[in-house]
């Protein structure tokens, strides 16, 4: 029986010896060890590499798949008890088992990180045809046959295939989102190596889609959002301008869908965001539209006479700028806007054309919008000549500086009036003088005196009203004038013929007595 115990204890120990080496602790005889955290995954995998037991304050070197300098992928430094955790991002490589080794001088620790094949998309969220960009990572070197798949519909929906990975095991494609509900889903990938379950899959997750029929427009333009995939009959859905609501109250149909119209807010120039929420719909999930709001000005009214008050109205503009106001070119007010880029200014309609003039805003002399005043264009009444009347005589002798008078025309653009004088009656198609001697523009009363005499002869003058937008009236009937009853040659030679006569006269009468006297 004794022999019977000996064996038993034999037994004993040699089961004890083999089960030694498989406890952990014994197996490291209290050394240093690492450990990795996740210890599989695909390229681009965030480790952590966790060490203990090793000597205090001392530089970590972490390699990873070799022991070459450039092979190092992390250093940090072990704390007071010889412990640390660093973390690294496994870098690009096919399929497999890498070695990573610890460096904490003067020990060396190894372990295996195993490399996983595995996809990342690229955006990660979005609505139905987003473009997206698929990585593969981790599948085996130069892999072939490799085909995506996008769960839909309960199934895995073909979308890309016959991809082949490079020498590190990656490939990349791009693609768009295909017809898909709301809501997460998978990307995976297979080839001839890589099996579907092994392959960690990526996902996307399709969000409600909102869309906007203008991407730019002044402040009241009317703005009309389409909305899909939000939740079936949603709450509370509102349309927000920076934040703000610009439309609630919006009606969803039983398929997600709705339609809603709002006005541009009045908010300064530039870029703004546009997006939707509801009650089961973030916005945060749809993302922002951009919106460019863009100057504008109204004027009021936009067509009239010179010397009216012109109302400009501004929106749209650089908040708290001085705004120049421009009037066919010239620069006739200043203002300053709010602090939502808006402003009003009057100002008295300048002299100008009729017709089309161009009412601008802008900064330092750049224009940022635009409005057409229309001048108006109705020509004054006609004039009549009053003095001297038709076919009166001036003066005696020549010589005479005569005063032209006419009567007076109204006209809410102020007027002016043009004169001419000639020597014939003869005028043109449009009813001015063929060949004027005397041409005057831009008199403000009803007369005009001529600044130097005119000599003896009959002469034509006619008269004509302009107003301030440059209508013009028709010329006059050319009424008529004689300067002097004779002309200064005629009244030498009847001065002359006078002065002979009475000498022959005097002469007459001399004789007459002289024979007189001779009889007696």
């Amino acid at each position: 029986m004794r022999w019977l115990s000996r064996l038993l204890v034999v037994l004993i120990v040699s089961l004890i010896a083999i089960a030694l080496p498989a406890v952990p602790a014994q197996a490291q005889c209290g050394g240093p060890f690492i450990e990795l955290s996740p210890k599989s995954g695909a390229p681009g995998t965030d480790v952590i590499v966790t060490g203990q037991r090793f000597h205090a304050d001392t530089l970590v070197d972490i390699y990873y798949a070799g022991t070459r300098e450039d092979d190092r992928v992390a250093t940090g430094r072990t704390g007071p008890s010889g412990d640390f955790a660093i973390n690294f991002t496994i870098p690009e490589g096919y399929a497999g088992y890498y070695e990573l080794r610890a460096y904490v001088h003067p020990d060396t620790v190894d372990t295996y990180f195993t490399v996983k094949p595995g996809l990342t998309v690229s955006p990660e969220r979005g609505p139905v045809g987003t473009n997206i960009t698929v990585e593969g990572r981790g599948f085996a070197r130069n892999e072939q046959g490799i085909e995506l798949g996008y769960y839909v519909n309960g199934n895995y929906e073909t979308v890309g295939s016959n991809f082949t990975a490079n020498a590190r095991g990656s490939w990349e494609t791009k693609l768009q989102i295909p017809f898909s509900a709301r809501g997460e889903h998978k990307l995976d990938a297979e080839g001839i190596e890589s099996r579907l379950y092994e392959v960690e899959d990526a996902i996307f997750t399709v969000t409600a889609e909102i869309s906007i029929d203008k991407s730019s427009g002044i402040v009241g333009d009317k703005i009309t959002m389409t909305a899909s995939r939000f939740a079936p009959n949603e709450q509370a859905t509102k349309i927000l301008f920076d934040g703000e609501a610009a439309a609630t109250d919006i009606k969803v149909n039983s398929k997600g869908e709705w339609e809603a119209s709002f006005e541009v807010p009045e908010l300064p120039s530039g870029q703004h965001t546009v997006t939707a929420e509801g009650q089961r719909t973030r916005k945060e999930d749809l993302g922002d539209l951009s919106f460019e709001i863009e100057s504008s000005i109204m004027l009021s009214p936009d067509k009239g006479h010179v010397g009216m008050n012109l109302t400009v109205i501004g929106r749209g503009f650089a908040a708290d700028e001085d705004v120049d106001i421009m009037y066919d070119g010239t620069q006739t007010a200043t203002t300053e806007t709010n602090d939502k880029g808006s402003f009003q200014v009057s100002f008295p309609a300048p002299e100008s054309k009729y017709g089309e003039q161009r009412v601008a805003a802008g900064y330092s002399g750049g224009n940022a919008a635009s409005a057409i005043f229309t001048m108006e264009s109705d020509p004054p009444d006609t004039p009549t000549p009053i003095s001297p009347a038709n076919g009166n005589r001036l003066g005696f002798m020549s010589a005479v500086t005569p005063t032209l008078e006419w009567s007076e025309v109204s006209d809410d653009s102020g007027v002016d009036y043009s004169l001419q004088i000639a020597t014939t009656a003869d005028v043109t198609a449009t009813g001015e003088f063929a060949d004027p001697m005397v041409s005057e523009e831009g008199l403000a009363g009803m007369n005009y005196t001529l600044d130097k005499p005119l000599s003896y002869g009959t002469y034509y003058w006619i008269v004509q009203a302009v107003d301030g937008a440059d209508n013009e009236s028709g010329w006059s009937g050319a009424y008529s004038f004689r300067v002097g009853l004779l002309p200064l040659w005629g009244f030498v030679i009847i001065i002359v013929a006078a002065v002979a006569l009475l000498a022959l006269l005097v002469r007459a009468l001399i004789r007459r007595r002289t024979i007189y006297y001779d009889r007696w």
